[in-house]
């Protein structure tokens, strides 16, 4: 093979440099109680390390004005400024209060993909989703009711519909899809934040979850798309303005509040790149572990042009951790 016809770099073996930097800097605060702490060393290692990545990046899923993020914020530039030129999601955790309550399946995610294919949700902060694996990618409509998804879910993975489990965030707005979803005989994974890993799980042959239902974050949706681009599952989503104020702003920016946007409007490139550490134990990954060496981080980093999946166990030397953040640890 000649220097020409080689395969150009996975960027995704560098970016799980950035989310293990974040899930080591977050680890110091799980089950503190402590959500922005947590946030906040989380940001500071992602950032720290991001300026590393050769790429010119600009964020367009960041930690957003809800959070009042001085870092990491919509249209900051990232990278070291060399090609290529991308589009960059972070969410250093995914699942803050999962992690200051100790609780499972936290995650610190980054993807990239090539500049201008990742959707800007603008004002709109929430949005209708669904997600499944392959098998059931063709399945799906999110112009029809909870009960017939389920019926063509359960045909198309051959499954009874007893044998479907259904991720939802548990949150009042969900009480009659939750009602739904019992009475078609489904069991439901309630989860309490976290729908990137909900979105993940759907989609991973490993999890034991077959579809994700319900309203969650916008951004969180993006992101998730990035990593079913790998995987070969499908998202669909539609925008859930909160208000008047949010709907009237989003149909003055633009946006058709009916259109059901697939995996590929989510994220249109063809060159997706993702990475996931977890901060805390759950089903998709292990969470950061301290023994005698150090820590033990467990990653999960893909690729969708290659369609590669690596699942990455690190050893973090003791005296090497405090320099991923310069958060001050008690």
């Amino acid at each position: 093979m000649t220097l020409s016809q080689r395969p150009d770099r996975n960027l995704a073996l560098e970016l799980v440099r950035v989310t293990e930097s974040a899930a080591l800097a977050a680890s110091k605060w799980v089950g503190r109680g402590d959500k922005k702490a947590a946030d906040g060393a989380a940001v500071d290692a992602m950032r720290n390390l991001l300026d590393t990545v050769n790429m010119d990046g600009i964020v367009v899923i960041g930690e957003g004005e809800k959070d009042e993020a001085p870092m990491l914020f919509n249209g900051e530039k990232v990278g070291n400024g060399s090609k290529p030129l991308t589009d960059v999601a972070v969410d250093p955790i995914d699942g803050t209060t999962l992690t200051s309550l100790g609780r499972g399946n936290a995650l610190s995610v980054l993807a990239v993909a090539e500049r201008g294919s990742m959707f800007n949700p603008g004002p709109c902060v929430y949005m209708e989703k669904i997600a499944v694996a392959t098998v059931a990618a063709n399945a799906i409509d999110l112009n029809a009711t909870p009960t017939k998804n389920l019926k063509e879910i359960a045909k198309a993975t051959k499954k009874s519909l007893n044998d479907l489990v259904v991720v939802v965030l548990e949150r009042p707005r969900h009480d009659d899809l939750i009602a739904e979803i019992r009475t078609c005989g489904c069991r439901i994974h309630l989860i309490s934040d976290g729908d990137i890993f909900g979105a993940i799980a759907a989609a991973s042959p490993h999890v034991g979850v077959d579809v994700l239902m319900g309203i969650g974050g916008t951004p969180e949706g993006v992101t998730a798309a990035a990593a079913l681009k790998s995987l070969g599952g499908q998202i669909l989503g539609r925008l859930w303005p909160r208000d008047d104020v949010e709907r009237k702003a989003a149909i003055s920016a633009g946006y058709d509040l009916s259109q059901v946007l697939t995996v590929d409007d989510l994220v249109s490139g063809d060159d997706v790149f993702f990475a996931a550490t977890g901060v805390t134990d759950g089903e998709l990954l292990r969470g950061v572990r301290y023994d005698s060496y150090g820590a033990r981080s467990q990653s999960l980093v893909m690729r969708s042009r290659s369609g590669t999946i690596r699942v990455i166990d690190t050893q973090h030397r003791a005296d090497r951790i405090g320099q991923y953040s310069s958060a001050e640890f008690r």
